[in-house]
């Protein structure tokens, strides 16, 4: 036997270690993506990175003092591609005093032949700004279920804390953005004509 055929069967078991090190070294990349997913959320949650507001409870907003400054609110609404709701704002913009509670309603409909539950995602521009602002009460916070042709009208109650006037990286902010967006998180029963329906505001048809 020659020696590179002695040698052949040592350099596929070191290729073979090589490729398996390889696939382990990925299958954890992977592993350590998905863990770093409620991770990253919850850091947004607590520091409103990302345009993630804050959320408050009554205990907490009650101790808040309304400062006398006022900030324009803009609300802003959207559903996902296979969301069929019709979803908007009452009220587009509202001057709002900073530290004090305050109350925006969106009213929704569902367009379809099925009962549809939904989850809004939510977030705030200008991003510095997320951080100073509070929801009490969302419709955000729980999935909604609207049935065929069903129309709701869902408050939010929040309030921007006054420490805002303090962060010179918000000096210039004149005015927050508050966005929604719809998705579909499950679809009930539904006659072949809704399914088609539904089948079709999917392709976006």
């Amino acid at each position: 036997m020659t020696t590179a055929a002695r040698l052949e069967p040592s350099r596929r078991v070191r290729n073979r270690r090589v490729a398996l090190m390889a696939l382990s070294a990925s299958l954890a990349m992977l592993g350590l993506g998905y863990a770093s997913v409620p991770l990253y959320r919850m850091f947004c949650q607590a520091t409103g990175f990302g345009g993630t507001t804050q959320r408050a409870d009554e205990a907490k907003a009650a101790t808040v003092q309304d400062s006398g400054r006022t900030i324009s609110i803009r609300f802003d609404a959207n559903v996902g591609r296979d969301m069929p709701w019709q979803f908007k704002p009452l009220q587009r913009t509202d001057t709002v005093s900073i530290g004090a509670r305050d109350m925006a309603l969106f009213w929704a409909k569902n367009t379809s032949d099925t009962t549809v539950t939904g989850t809004a995602s939510f977030n705030v521009e200008p991003e510095q700004a997320a951080r100073y602002f509070n929801k009490i009460q969302c419709f955000c916070f729980t999935e909604q279920t609207l049935k065929p042709g069903e129309e709701v009208r869902m408050p939010v109650l929040y309030y921007v804390d006054p420490a805002i006037l303090d962060d010179p990286d918000n000096k210039d902010v004149e005015q927050i953005t508050l966005s929604y967006t719809f998705h579909v998180t499950s679809v009930g029963s539904t006659s072949q004509d809704g399914a088609k329906a539904l089948d079709r505001t999917r392709a976006g048809g």
